[in-house]
């Protein structure tokens, strides 16, 4: 009988407060992204953010 990786893997809890940090950072790291692409005076970074809106189907104006 082999034994895969799968088998080895070890489950580490992860507690509300690490989940709490790990979703408020993701947040904070999303809406400064938005933010900058958004009222970039960049045209390129503006237009790029722009041009993703409408290449996944969401509309922006």
């Amino acid at each position: 009988m082999s034994v895969t990786s799968a088998d080895r893997s070890v489950v580490t809890p992860v507690s509300l407060s690490q989940r709490l940090v790990v979703a408020i950072g993701a947040s904070l790291l999303g809406l400064s992204l938005v933010y900058f692409a958004g009222f970039s005076h960049l045209e390129a970074v503006h237009n790029a953010a722009h041009d993703t809106r409408h290449s996944a189907a969401f509309p922006c104006h």
